[in-house]
């Protein structure tokens, strides 16, 4: 790219990220799918996430449970999967031999290794026992179609052996087989997380095997996965790229240059944007309001922040680990925070009121009374919890 670098601004980057997170109303989506699609993964560590990250982006609201129901369970056009940082994600059913091959074979050849060797020193079966084990497992899991780990140890008692790990160590505790073999299975994309046991927002999960797909030559994943990021939320740096992906600088380096990412100026330093997307977007944007979940991929999709969250409201909003609690947005930009409390009440805190006035504070009582009305007799409980959400439920 000859020449001096186009600079990119907050204002267009916030644009940016209305339309292609599909949070300004009229870009709001159809589907589950099209809206998994638009932001390449929804967090899943949380399963009321996925669910409340659709719901603030679907045209029609009211039918998000069924909708994501359907997509995750019967057409199964959605999964969740270990991905990018060894974190759970929902990815659209194309896209995992993608994640597998770009992120997941790195981790699960580290979380198998790391398995063999604690089992090592607790004495427990080597790792031939293991792999018998495991080919029972997946043959019972075949059988049954989904099931639990306590279903599965039904049909392979081995499964149900404990071993300690960190003899002596701050952290030390007990495993059983089933519960780190299922992990590692699940990063090596044998088996994915099936139906909840309870409602939509359980954390109690069956297992399923994984769906097929082709094994892909993992630079050329890692590519494709780098170039459907950035158009989704180029521009953005280096640092939030390695950060976001979890791959080492030299990974994120090598694929950058395969998609011929064209660098562009932003204040943080050089950012890039995919081939062909570094003109303006068309047009302003409406200002516009959201309630997002507890790590919702928009609030949680780049390391660097501050053109959207301001640094000062991040003590409230954030727990230790650095996990964002549920947040209100006006026109771009993180606001507040909200939660919702055993009777069912949104409640929700203004945390930076400059520009919000009385249009923007009417657009996020909308949001709220749009939430409240989906919801119904649900409850959600973040499961990482920060500061204000407690607040506003206490």
């Amino acid at each position: 790219m000859g020449g001096r670098e186009r600079y990119v601004g907050v204002a267009e980057r916030r644009a940016r990220l209305a339309l292609r997170h599909r949070l300004a109303g009229p870009v709001r989506g159809a589907a589950p799918e099209e809206i998994a699609d638009a932001l390449v993964a929804l967090h899943g560590t949380d399963p009321a996430t996925v669910y409340l990250a659709v719901g603030a982006r679907l045209a029609d609201a009211a039918r998000t449970v069924p909708e994501t129901d359907r997509a995750l369970y019967e057409d199964r056009s959605l999964v969740r999967m270990h991905g990018m940082r060894h974190t759970v994600f929902v990815f659209p059913t194309p896209l995992t031999a993608v994640v597998h091959a770009s992120t997941g074979l790195a981790v699960a050849a580290r979380e198998r290794a790391k398995l063999v060797a604690d089992m090592a020193k607790a004495g427990a079966p080597d790792a031939a026992w293991l792999k018998e084990v495991e080919e029972s497992a997946l043959a019972a899991l075949a059988r049954r179609g989904q099931a639990t780990a306590a279903e599965l140890a039904e049909d392979e008692p081995r499964l149900r052996e404990r071993f300690a790990y960190a003899a002596g160590k701050g952290y030390e505790g007990v495993h059983t087989v089933s519960a780190r073999l299922l992990r590692v299975l699940g990063v090596e994309g044998k088996v994915v997380r099936g139906r909840p046991l309870g409602s939509w927002t359980s954390t109690q999960f069956r297992w399923a095997l994984a769906p097929a797909h082709p094994e892909l030559d993992p630079a050329g994943a890692q590519a494709e996965l780098l170039g459907r990021w950035l158009a989704a939320c180029g521009p953005a740096t280096e640092a939030d790229l390695k950060w976001w992906t979890g791959w080492k600088v030299t990974d994120v380096r090598r694929a950058l240059a395969a998609i011929g990412a064209r660098p562009v100026s932003l204040d943080e330093g050089t950012g890039y944007v995919v081939e062909g997307d570094a003109d303006p977007v068309d047009g302003p944007v409406e200002p516009w309001a959201a309630l997002l979940p507890a790590l919702d991929p928009t609030a949680m999709g780049w390391q660097s922040r501050d053109w959207y969250l301001a640094p000062e409201l991040r003590p409230p909003l954030f727990d230790r680990s650095g996990n964002v609690g549920p947040t209100v947005w006006w026109d771009g930009r993180v606001v507040g925070g909200w939660a919702q409390r055993a009777d069912g009440e949104i409640a929700w805190r203004l945390l930076d009121e400059e520009g919000v006035g009385r249009e923007g504070e009417a657009a996020i009582a909308a949001e709220v009374d749009r939430l409240r009305g989906w919801l119904g007799p649900a409850r959600v409980t973040p499961r990482f919890r920060t500061p204000l959400e407690r607040e506003l439920t206490a």
